[in-house]
């Protein structure tokens, strides 16, 4: 239990620390975005640089991950469907309310929660390499292509070439797969920057809340709810019934694969939405309430699988 309560505190406070550097005018108006774009082309590339490169690349072909991605395919399926019947949203909002419902905080508090709840990070750190290598340049290929205005065959496959953010990822995993050893003076600028990622992404979005009002009309409430409630519901429901009948996971492997699922809708996808100005404020309220909402989730699933 304390490891869900020790990773919610620690979002919690820093988020609370950006809120009120907004609210007192500390750093000025526009800090927020500066901070944001600051995280997204500088700090997170070197962080996920860092972080993937001492990576065990072999965990991407486990069943635990398996069924990560089915419990992923559906929970898409299932938002996909309601925006179509429901909200009839453009394709970046669409696809950002997607992500919003299935994109798992695997970092911020997924190592917590693994490391001291599930006792190993083995079981985030197959969920972190699929999603920085693989959904997070689907998504920002398919956000650079809806906001553009126009489909480039070329553009889809240069982009992974032209963001930061999956350069540094890229390199990480090429450098974990050769066994490539990167001496400590190159490396060491690389772990000092990717330090501040974390805090810069949290800051931003305690910055954003600022003058805001949760779930207020006009604003998409109905897509915050409906992947918060695929987030926190429905995610953890299906992973237990493909790790359990489909898998047959038990024991430990079960109860990761359903508390990983459990975990809060990342801070990345905010941060996705803010470089691309679309959805900002369904991804600013689902992260929000899928934070608060996760940790009696999590002592749930703790207490029924533990």
């Amino acid at each position: 239990m304390g490891g869900v309560l020790i990773g919610s505190s620690i979002i919690g406070f820093v988020i609370l620390i950006g809120y009120f550097v907004e609210r007192f005018g500390i750093v000025g108006a526009g800090a927020g975005r500066i901070l944001n774009r600051m995280a997204f082309f500088v700090a997170t590339p070197s962080l996920l640089f860092t972080v993937l490169s001492h990576a065990d690349v072999s965990v991407l072909f486990s069943e635990f991950l398996v069924a990560i991605v089915c419990t992923i395919v559906v929970g898409v399926f299932i938002y996909l469907v309601l925006a179509r019947l429901f909200f009839r949203t453009p394709l970046a909002e669409t696809v950002l309310g997607a992500s919003s419902a299935t994109y798992v905080n695997a970092n911020n508090i997924g190592l917590p929660v693994a490391i001291y709840v599930l006792g190993s990070a083995q079981y985030v750190a197959p969920v972190l390499l699929l999603q920085l290598v693989i959904l997070a340049p689907a998504i920002l290929a398919v956000l650079d292509m809806a906001t553009r205005g126009r489909a480039s065959f070329v553009s889809i496959v240069t982009q992974p070439f032209r963001n930061p953010m999956i350069l540094g990822s890229l390199a990480g995993v090429l450098v974990a797969a050769f066994g490539i050893t990167v001496p400590a003076p190159i490396l060491a600028p690389f772990e000092l920057i990717g330090g501040a990622a974390i805090p810069l992404v949290l800051l931003s979005f305690g910055m954003s809340l600022h003058g805001q009002r949760l779930l207020k009309a006009g604003t998409g409430r109905k897509q915050v709810v409906a992947a918060t409630l695929i987030k926190v519901v429905l995610m953890p429901t299906i992973a237990f019934l493909f790790g359990h009948f489909i898998f047959d996971l038990d024991g430990a492997e079960l109860f990761a694969v359903v508390a990983v699922s459990a975990l809060p809708t990342a801070q990345n996808i905010f941060n996705f939405a803010s470089r691309y100005d679309r959805a900002i404020v369904v991804t600013r309220d689902t992260v929000l309430l899928t934070t608060i909402l996760s940790m009696p989730a999590l002592l749930v699933i703790a207490a029924l699988l533990a």
